[in-house]
């Protein structure tokens, strides 16, 4: 996906060259790169805010428009010599155009050939790429609401217009009072609590090939077309590899068996991500094919006492970050998908649940009499989604149905625990803004948030909205099952106050297991063998580790603090943030990246943070730039 967004980007500038040197050709040439650039500049405007490899930017903060980019590529055009009359002009034929499919296969190839001849990536990845890419994203251009003046005022300058696609937004919240707080009291010694198995972004490659290149020219390797390995060193191992590698399905199985093996779990959190990241080559077939695989291989390891609550991720559906809101109907709907995961979740969730699972793949369902679980489709939230462009003002109504569901949990003394994909510190603004609202308003009722999609190990907090001091939620990010990048494949085991009368049902403390790659590809006999029953060993117990009596919210901003005043802490959270893989230590502005980051539960306070730092946008750029 950063390779879609680097050429589209790219494509202008390799359209404006090639306006520039035919310009003296005949007036149907001229007509054709007109509409070629035309429809080039709006792919590369939209998706400037989608691409995980560009960070989201809150309306406050001044954009890179195309003109700097052009000026750095030293391209001889200048957007300053169009008027906004002319802007307005070109953008409106712009939409007449996109009425006939006949431009639109002009403009893919173009993107394609520009892919190619910039390198941007492997001849087969650009023209497959484009071909998976386009047909959601056109469509999704055409209902949205960016208006010719919109386009026109990142082009010219605020002069021409106002770009408010993403513009600011409230849910409502009732008028119910909010109850007194009441700091929560570490359980009695002896009470009862839940043991939950926690999996995320799992990554299954199913052209995983034990001996292929680890290092290769495509966005994803360790595959049966990345080639022969040039030194020993880097070929693929059979249980992983420390590359830009997924996992073989032997790998997931054998952390399922082991994790049943352990001991019985209370309940399992599955929030998504099952494909690989070969994302310019996936098919809805085989999306759906590799979602059956694995949730049936979860159903037949951990059985069927156990329930399993999931959440989707952002690469279930094709094109990767594809998730139209309810009221795209038809082919392009993401029916497909919902579907599916209704069929095969069924043995876990109730028919409510499924029910709002099948409209908007978010639903709720009571864990135990006192304890509820929300699972959020983060998706809506994720500038990534080119759909937000038709409606991102909270879509399919996600975050006010939250509002009743929570209330409901109020007025019943429900505890409530969300999971989902994406941490909320890394959605769009107005969207991260009004979860964090809900969070303060219901921080009695919330008692655990539990998130992935970074691979890493880590946690965002949350603070009262008053004075942004007083610590009140924590959402905890998971490290990955898949070893992309880098890491050892992992897993995440939550202790949770138990089913008692008066339960504060927070996160007491969790546990890391990994299958340490080194040892496991090696065997003690034969140094060049895989070990054939690696041992998935605890790398860290939290409160041991930190030494916190529990996880909750005030523990956890004590640790912040620590992490300020102690750098030997610091430095064992970098370590363990990696899964026990990293080869260097973090220092300075990495160190103030990091801290910026752990505070920003809301999307502004990473904003704020980096800004009171002085360090000009990177660290959040440096923050935001997620997994493809």
């Amino acid at each position: 996906m950063c390779y879609f967004i680097l050429f589209l980007h790219c494509t202008l500038l390799f359209v404006l060259a090639q306006y520039q040197r035919k310009c003296t050709d005949s007036g149907g040439t001229m007509r054709l790169l007109t509409r070629q650039l035309m429809f080039t500049s709006s792919l590369a405007l939209m998706l400037a805010g989608f691409g995980f490899c560009l960070p989201a930017r809150s309306s406050s903060q001044p954009r890179l428009d195309l003109l700097e980019l052009i000026d750095h590529q030293r391209v001889g055009f200048n957007w300053r010599n169009v008027t906004c009359p002319l802007c307005k002009t070109v953008f409106t034929i712009l939409d007449i155009a996109l009425l006939n499919d006949a431009n639109e296969e002009r403009v893919a190839r173009a993107v394609s050939e520009a892919c190619i001849r910039l390198h941007l990536a492997d001849e087969q990845v650009c023209r497959e790429i484009i071909e998976l890419f386009r047909d959601d994203f056109i469509r999704a251009l055409q209902q949205s609401l960016l208006w010719p003046s919109e386009a026109c005022a990142i082009l010219v300058g605020p002069s021409c217009g106002a770009f408010d696609v993403y513009a600011p937004w409230n849910i409502t919240l009732p008028k119910v009072p909010k109850p007194p707080v009441k700091p929560p009291s570490p359980p009695k010694p002896g009470s009862p609590q839940s043991r939950v198995l926690f999996l995320t972004d799992i990554h299954w490659d199913k052209e995983y090939e034990v001996g292929s290149a680890a290092d290769c020219k495509e966005p994803l390797c360790c595959r049966n077309d990345s080639g022969s390995p040039t030194w020993r060193r880097r070929e693929a191992g059979y249980w992983g590899t420390y590359s830009k590698c997924d996992l073989p399905l032997w790998t997931v199985e054998n952390l399922l068996q082991n994790a049943a093996k352990s001991g019985s779990w209370d309940w399992v959190y599955w929030t998504g991500d099952i494909p690989a990241h070969n994302v310019w080559s996936q098919t809805r077939k085989q999306q759906l094919s590799e979602l059956t695989v694995i949730s049936r291989l979860i159903h037949k390891h951990l059985g069927p006492n156990v329930t399993v609550y999931p959440a989707i991720g952002n690469h279930e559906s094709t094109p990767v970050n594809s998730f139209p809101p309810p009221f795209i109907h038809g082919n392009r709907s993401a029916s497909w998908l919902y579907d599916a995961m209704a069929e095969e979740w069924a043995p876990w969730l109730p028919k409510q649940a499924l029910k709002t699972l099948r409209y908007g793949g978010f639903y709720t369902a009571e864990i135990q009499p006192g304890l509820r679980v929300v699972s959020l489709n983060m998706n809506f939230c994720a500038r990534e989604n080119f759909w937000l462009m038709v409606n991102s003002s909270d879509p399919a109504n996600q975050l006010q149905w939250l509002v009743q569901i929570l209330q409901a949990s109020e007025d019943k003394g429900e505890k409530v625990h969300i999971i989902g994909h994406i941490p909320p510190g890394l959605c769009l603004g107005s969207w991260s803004w009004n979860y964090y609202h809900i969070v303060n308003r219901y921080e009695s009722t919330i008692t655990g948030q539990f998130f992935g999609h970074t691979h890493l190990d880590e946690f965002e907090m949350f603070y009262d909205e008053a004075t942004m001091t007083r610590p009140l939620g924590v959402a905890f990010i998971a490290p990955s099952v898949t070893t992309y990048v880098n890491l050892n494949p992992g897993y995440r085991v939550y202790y949770v106050d138990g089913n008692y009368h008066d339960s504060s049902r927070l996160v007491l403390d969790h546990e890391t297991y990994i299958l340490n790659l080194t040892e496991a590809n090696h065997g003690p006999s034969a140094p060049h063998a895989p070990e054939p029953n690696p041992q998935w060993k605890l790398l860290y117990r939290a409160t041991e580790a930190y030494g916190l009596p529990t996880l909750f919210p005030s523990d956890c901003d004590g640790l912040l603090q620590t992490f300020v005043k102690d750098d030997r802490v610091f430095q064992k959270f970098w370590y363990l943030k990696h899964k026990g893989h990293v080869s260097e230590q973090c220092k300075e502005a990495c160190k103030t990246r990091e801290l910026c980051s752990l505070r920003s539960g809301r999307y502004d306070e990473l904003e704020l943070c980096d800004a009171l730092n002085g360090f000009g946008g990177n660290l959040a750029r440096a923050v935001r730039k997620t997994l493809c």
